[in-house]
């Protein structure tokens, strides 16, 4: 078992690699994760059984003497084959912690993939950590429709889709982010003082980058996008990367029924759709009215875990 730190003469291997991995992500190919290498020490990991074949990859950034998962995506932890098992992962780790105690790093935090992004069961990963006395130091919570079987939603959330029906809304496809990016700063600077992750000129790369996988959605009356749905989309799953709803899109119920089509019509046939976490404070404190709107879609809780692990 051998580790290797990424570098640019890797590239194409370690694309071809998640591509067909078992957990794989769109936003783990070196495209995706170089956007905001101004950002972020890279410090990806890569790792080759005793026949030299690739086995798992570890997108990962440093900062200070911590290894972090990488900082500027969801989660992702290791990234790995079709052929891996539970043995060969604790092997893994057992090389990786030696690795790091190597590059001085003292600690790691590392953060699960959600089962639901696996094509695979591939929770190998979760087994070792347990094995080294890793730490659970944070837990999200996403909220998740399973699609395979009949969606059930609230009387209430019923209620305001047949309501925003009778409004003449017309719900599409579209390119134009700018515009939704213009509702979205709106809502979360009035209601949550806050910004966006990205901004708009990142995630307008990033969907030229990805026009398969960031989708946008829009809901318009009279012609003016009032409500918007951007899209993270990859094989088995649809993720709400982004949502936002003006006042006059809440006064109709727009964003219900944006929602309500992107979950009959344009994703029906995905095994999950993610509206993503109603956490805060590390996932200490819970948007109980958030979460109840998603669960109101018939969504269901499946959690992010956080590990630390110090490197002895």
């Amino acid at each position: 078992m051998k580790i290797k730190k990424y570098s640019l003469d890797r590239l194409g291997e370690w694309n071809d690699f998640v591509k067909v991995s078992k957990n794989t992500h769109f936003f783990f190919q070196r495209k995706y994760l170089e956007y905001h290498t101004d950002r972020f020490q890279d410090f990806s990991l890569m790792v080759y059984d005793d026949k030299d074949s690739l086995v798992a990859v570890l997108p990962a950034n440093l900062s200070g003497d911590t290894l972090f998962s990488h900082q500027g995506l969801t989660f992702g932890g290791f990234i790995v084959a079709d052929s891996m098992r539970t043995e060969t992962m604790v092997r893994v780790f057992d090389e990786l912690i030696a690795f790091l105690k190597l590059h001085d790093i003292k600690n790691l935090v590392y953060k699960c993939i959600p089962y639901v992004y696996h094509k695979k069961p591939a929770e190998e990963d979760r087994y070792a950590l347990f094995l080294n006395d890793a730490s659970l130091v944070r837990r999200d919570v996403t909220s998740t429709i399973y699609l395979g079987e009949e969606v059930r939603y609230s009387k209430g959330r019923k209620w305001t889709i047949n309501k925003a029906k009778k409004e003449n809304i017309e719900v599409c496809e579209s390119k134009n982010l700018s515009a939704f990016w213009g509702i979205l700063e709106s809502v979360l600077e009035d209601q949550h003082n806050a910004k966006p992750v990205h901004t708009l000129a990142e995630i307008e790369m990033l969907a030229r980058l990805f026009p398969e996988n960031i989708r946008l959605f829009l809901a318009s009356h009279e012609g003016n996008p009032i409500s918007g749905a951007l899209v993270f989309e990859n094989e088995i799953i649809a993720h709400t990367q982004y949502l936002a709803n003006s006042s006059r899109g809440r006064e109709i119920g727009a964003l219900d029924l944006l929602i309500d089509h992107l979950i009959k019509n344009v994703f029906k046939n995905k095994r999950y759709f993610d509206f993503g976490i109603s956490n805060e404070n590390q996932g200490r404190h819970l948007n109980a009215g958030l979460i109840s709107q998603k669960e109101g879609f018939g969504a269901r809780p499946v959690v992010h875990d956080f590990y630390e692990l110090k490197i002895q």
